[in-house]
């Protein structure tokens, strides 16, 4: 009761410190042009991709602020041929999704039925926007009872599911982390998220925390960037044209690994741009070579800003 006291106290002061945000409280590098550059920057170089992976630290309140602005520019760019996909949303709660967006059901009952995360007040704008605009929304990610029973039985007991609750993930049999990714997977350590799905806090670890308890983090991980590449490439073959704006954790997709690889995997012609988000002490005084792995663009932000929530 008191932690729900307090969020109703804090939850006004995080609006109005986003309200007050501006370019003042990030920097962008293009890593291709060596130099900083602007939000429109970005959006203009979609002209050359088909689908923008945004990595988001879940908290930071400049960074939702920067992907409600890049939604609405790429809307404005390319109107009803940009769509949103989210991690923060399985695959089984896209119904859910379709009927709010059309104006069938109540925000309270779509909130309730689709699970959304406790920080959906932070997602929630650009929902509200599509919803505004008609524009489509891919519920991307895979429910954790699958990404669970993956880490625990492995693929062969998802393949063992009725093929209704097989629509819920990526088809089986899906490609597992390899290289840098593994051993990046695998110096996790299992503290707990502070929203479902998030590792873009993870901690290293001294020992191969990924394994640990005989739960195998690196197969169950490998679900959720298989199903939410193959949620956006299921889409694209739908939908020809359309250009895709999707919003993870920057776990998924730094460094061209994780969502990046698969969605590769699955259409190697699909154009990824990466964009990868964070906070830095030194801001503004930013040493961009530290970044430059990272993606196509860097945006590092102001750490002084209020967290939306705090780990």
């Amino acid at each position: 009761m008191k932690k729900l006291i307090l969020s109703l106290f804090l939850f006004p002061i995080v609006v109005s410190a986003q309200d007050r945000l501006s370019e003042s409280n990030y920097k962008i590098y293009s890593v291709k042009l060596g130099k900083e550059v602007s939000l429109k920057e970005i959006v203009s170089d979609m002209d050359n991709y088909d689908v923008l992976l945004f990595g988001e630290e879940h908290n930071d309140s400049v960074t939702h602020y920067l992907e409600n602005s890049i939604f609405e520019l790429l809307h404005l760019k390319f109107g009803n041929e940009i769509a949103l996909s989210l991690e923060m949303f399985d695959r089984d709660v896209q119904p859910v999704m379709d009927e709010y967006l059309q104006g069938f059901i109540k925000e309270k009952h779509f909130k309730k039925d689709a699970r959304v995360w406790s920080n959906y007040r932070d997602y929630r704008p650009m929902v509200e926007f599509a919803r505004q605009k008609k524009l489509n929304v891919i519920c991307a990610n895979a429910p954790t009872r699958y990404t669970n029973l993956a880490g625990r039985k492995g693929q062969d007991a998802l393949d063992m599911l009725p093929s209704a609750n097989k629509e819920f993930f990526a088809p089986i049999p899906y490609d597992t982390a390899s290289g840098k990714y593994y051993k990046k997977l695998m110096g996790l350590d299992h503290t707990p998220a502070a929203a479902p799905n998030d590792t873009s806090k993870a901690k290293a670890a001294p020992s191969m925390a990924a394994m640990m308890g005989g739960f195998n983090m690196v197969m169950a991980q490998s679900l959720w960037d298989a199903t939410m590449a193959h949620s956006i490439t299921k889409y694209m073959k739908k939908n020809k044209g359309k250009k895709v704006l999707h919003v993870n954790g920057r776990f998924h997709s730094d460094e061209g690994f994780a969502v990046a690889t698969q969605l590769y995997n699955y259409n190697s012609k699909i154009k990824r741009m990466i964009v990868s988000t964070s906070s830095d002490e030194s801001f503004p005084n930013i040493k961009w070579s530290d970044y430059e792995k990272l993606g196509n663009y860097i945006i590092i932000t102001d750490p002084k800003v209020p967290k939306t929530y705090e780990n």
